[in-house]
């Protein structure tokens, strides 16, 4: 009796599920998942079935230090594995699409690049819903999703805020500038933000808070902005830098 209760144990906090038998029926019930965490050399029994299910589904499997599975489970037994499922649901970029169809305007989109800090997500959702942005698409792997932080730190903005989550950043561009939507990339050694044309269809990409745009990502835009720096250091904020460039997509929007 007490093997089977141990073996029930389960703790849903936020948006952390732990305990083998709890994430194995998440991941029939069909509800979406951020991603699995398993503990280093947890590889036995339904470890390597809850691992399989989750191939098949696409969801991405993290392996992560035991240490971190005890923290983040309060204590808890946790068996080995853990499920991040998302404090929000996600949307598709057609329904974003159509949400911007329906409004009778031209789409305008954030494209975030491998954006990692919880923080800045939940920011850069905010000042996008302040701004009128129509929808915000992430990338499923190398990038935070839509955990209780990023719900947190953007004040309720989440809830009116269409979220797509995508297998390949590369190729949703290519098939945005193919519906006539122009991709702009914020980064080093770009041309004025204040004085670039956001008019029309327009998708602005964030980078990483690091590294900024990936190589790949800002080959495929087709055009770069910068904000000038006249302090020692040569970045801003990641949610910071978007901030004041949606504004300024929203003032030519609205002709101010």
């Amino acid at each position: 009796m007490a093997k089977e209760k141990r073996e029930k144990t389960v703790i849903e906090n936020d948006n952390l599920i732990i305990g083998r038998n709890a994430v194995l029926e998440l991941l029939k019930s069909g509800r979406e998942v951020e991603n699995v965490l398993v503990a280093k050399g947890e590889r036995e029994g339904s470890v390597n079935r809850i691992i399989a299910m989750c191939r098949e589904k696409g969801i991405v499997v993290k392996t992560v230090d035991r240490k971190k599975l005890d923290f983040m489970s309060a204590g808890e037994n946790h068996q080995g594995v853990a499920a991040n499922v998302p404090a929000h649901s996600y949307s598709s970029v057609d329904e974003i699409l159509e949400y911007a169809e329906s409004k009778g305007e031209a789409p305008f989109i954030i494209i975030c690049d491998e954006i990692e800090d919880s923080h800045n997500l939940g920011a850069i959702i905010r000042s996008a819903e302040a701004c009128g942005a129509h929808g915000i698409i992430i990338p499923k792997r190398r990038s935070v999703g839509l955990n209780f932080v990023v719900a947190k730190t953007s004040c309720g903005a989440l809830e009116y805020m269409r979220v797509a989550r995508v297998g390949n950043l590369a190729s949703v561009i290519d098939d945005l500038k193919k519906k006539n939507i122009w991709v702009y990339c914020a980064d080093m050694d770009g041309q004025p933000w204040c004085k670039t044309d956001f008019s029309g269809g327009c998708a602005l990409v964030i980078g990483n808070e690091g590294s900024g745009v990936g190589r790949l990502i800002k080959e495929k835009c087709d055009v770069t902005v910068s904000l000038p720096m006249r302090g020692n250091v040569n970045s801003l904020n990641a949610s910071v830098a978007a901030g004041i460039i949606m504004y300024e997509v929203a003032r030519q929007r609205l002709d101010l």
